[in-house]
């Protein structure tokens, strides 16, 4: 506390060391963060509703999520309406991560640091290696980003963006590999054909299960680690208390 600041008075929910801004956030600072927020509730209400909806209305999907399961599922069951599907697929994959490249710009690596708080040691080794690839490659990491590799796409966007590549190069390359990419799953899908969609047909039966075990999944998670963090903050408690008075 400074001698400027009245003895009791409470700080301000943006005061926070742990947060990824320095002072007071601007309104782009507070755009990012409730959309961090908004995206980590999507994907958690999203789980579930993967599983089924990406045979029971794949053009769906692919408009939510910009999945890949979905645009091949057009493609291997001729939708006939797999190109809208293939657009708002190609769109979709791109409705997030501009945020993270924003906050990039804006947080610098304090953004790094707020995408692996609480993660285990693997997704942090694969952060550093994905942080590092952005930081030495630009536009050749930001394409590699888009493909299917165990690279989390966030870390490479944020890390470019806080490497200082420009908006125009970054739009540019983002939806030039949306759009390849996108395509190159609905062409796989015609490609697979009928031997295909009798693995989707017989999938289709059991999908409400896998969605209804899924929601199970992410309710014991979230149980879990609200577990975990309470334990974390007790320990410092339960040391403090074993530490002998100061004579």
């Amino acid at each position: 506390m400074t001698a400027s600041e009245p003895e009791g008075t409470e700080k301000e929910w943006w005061d926070d060391p742990r947060m990824p801004w320095k002072g007071k956030p601007g309104r782009w600072d507070l755009v990012c963060w409730f959309g961090i927020v908004v995206m980590g509730i999507y994907s958690l209400v999203m789980l579930p509703l993967r599983a089924y909806l990406v045979v029971a209305n794949p053009v769906l999907q692919a408009a939510l999520t910009g999945s890949r399961s979905a645009l091949v599922v057009l493609g291997v069951v001729d939708h006939p309406l797999w190109v809208l599907g293939l657009v708002l697929g190609i769109l979709s994959l791109l409705k997030f991560d501009w945020i993270f490249f924003l906050a990039g710009r804006l947080w610098g690596q304090g953004l790094i640091d707020l995408l692996l708080e609480g993660r285990g040691k693997r997704a942090r080794r694969n952060a550093e290696r994905a942080e590092a690839l952005a930081r030495r490659y630009g536009v050749l990491a930001l394409v590699i980003a888009f493909l299917p590799l165990p690279l989390p796409r966030t870390i490479i966007v944020a890390a470019v963006g806080i490497a200082g590549m420009s908006w125009r190069t970054y739009w540019i390359v983002s939806i030039l590999c949306s759009i390849v990419l996108q395509c190159g799953w609905v062409t796989l899908g015609f490609a697979l054909g009928e031997p295909a969609r009798v693995v989707v047909e017989a999938y289709a039966d059991i999908s409400l299960w896998i969605a209804l075990g899924l929601i199970g999944v992410v309710f014991v998670t979230a149980i879990v680690r609200s577990r975990r963090k309470q334990g974390q903050r007790a320990e410092p408690v339960e040391e403090d208390a074993d530490t002998p008075p100061a004579p």
